[in-house]
């Protein structure tokens, strides 16, 4: 699974550009705020239908103009592929595979495998439970068709049922009609990340021993807010949870218990490395969970997913920087840097090189 080409139109700084990637190793280098993470965001834009910086589709558009289109050519599944992308100032999004609208965004998240890492994800360990959550809602939305419409209903009805919640007058029969239906859309979630979290441990203990060396030993535990007992019990366990709870939902005015509250424990010999690990443990800890992050989708889907590594080599030694080149030699590598070592370089396959200065790409190897 590749990307072979990309055209972006009026996207962030780009105005008009149209370049062609190496199958194995592209690294973009420049300063800052020249466009370099810009061109990782239409990559993966064009993959999952929404950025990785913003939430605000129209932010994408470059300043002045009425509408972004990102365009890319792919190969997957021994097929090429073309996609594409067009968004509005009205905050319209259009989305065609192979020239044909999509009806639904699901069609897309289903055909390219994007793993995306930043120094953000190296924060993963300590940082707030909301991006542990993203972390685990991201590859679901690849890798298990329907995960994706049931957290976007999921989410509508949450929504809806804290809005309510602020009203002056609280009818109970209208939570009823909430409950059940978070309580359906909220127990297949939490099934789905049981089991995900349960693959994810397993690999990344294996992973894990090879970059400490030995010496740590990781274990990934899934902390659910509502604890999963089976399909359909989890169902009725949570929908009476939220009736048991509605006194403290209507006074606190917000839903206080469901897959939104879930958070990941990661613990290395039994130490919980989010409240006392070191950075480097933590960091070593992240390391370990976006590699086997890759090498689930690659056993789930039997393609190895495309790597967009943003800037993220600054923030690794260059014993972790050669390890994390040198065990992805196999996937297709988008690679934003200002520098890179030789000795680094010297660990890549094959690739190209590029030159990123004010939206414009050249070349240089």
């Amino acid at each position: 699974m590749y990307i072979k080409e990309i055209t972006l139109k009026d996207f962030r700084n780009y105005k008009d550009l149209h370049t062609s990637f190496h199958p194995r190793v592209n690294i973009f280098l420049g300063k800052n705020a020249q466009g370099k993470t810009n061109l990782l965001e239409g990559i993966y834009l064009n993959a999952m239908a929404r950025s990785f910086k913003t939430t605000r589709d129209k932010d994408l558009i470059r300043f002045g103009e009425e509408f972004c289109r990102i365009h890319t050519v792919s190969k997957a599944f021994d097929e090429e592929m073309e996609t594409e992308i067009l968004i509005t100032k009205e905050g319209k999004k259009i989305i065609k595979i192979d020239g044909v609208k999509a009806s639904k965004t699901s069609q897309l998240l289903e055909r390219i495998y994007i793993v995306i890492f930043s120094p953000e994800d190296l924060k993963i360990v300590k940082d707030e439970p909301e991006k542990r959550r993203r972390f685990i809602d991201r590859e679901l939305c690849q890798i298990k068709p329907g995960y994706y419409s049931d957290l976007s209903s999921y989410k509508k009805v949450l929504k809806q049922r804290n809005m309510y919640l602020k009203e002056r007058e609280i009818d109970t029969s209208v939570l009823d009609i909430w409950d059940y239906e978070l309580a359906r859309y909220g127990s297949r979630i939490i099934r789905r990340r049981e089991e995900f979290i349960k693959k994810i441990s397993e690999i990344s203990s294996d992973i894990h021993q090879r970059i400490s060396g030995g010496l740590e030993n990781i274990i990934i535990h899934y902390e659910a807010n509502v604890p999963y007992s089976g399909w359909e019990t989890t169902e009725l366990e949570f929908y009476k949870i939220l009736e048991n709870s509605r006194e403290d939902d209507i006074r606190n005015r917000t839903t206080g218990h469901g897959p939104h509250k879930d958070d990941l424990k990661i613990e290395a010999d039994g130490i919980d490395l989010r409240k006392f690990g070191s950075q480097g443990q933590q960091r070593t800890a992240a390391l370990s969970l976006k590699l086997s992050e890759i090498r689930l989708i690659e056993a789930e889907t039997g393609e190895k997913p495309i790597l967009l590594l943003d800037d993220v080599l600054s923030e690794l030694d260059n014993e972790r920087q050669s390890y994390l080149i040198s065990s992805l030699g196999e996937n297709q590598m988008f690679i934003t840097t200002a520098d890179i070592s030789g000795k680094v370089i010297r660990s890549m396959p094959e690739g190209k090189v590029f030159k990123i200065e004010k939206g414009t790409v050249e070349i240089e190897i």
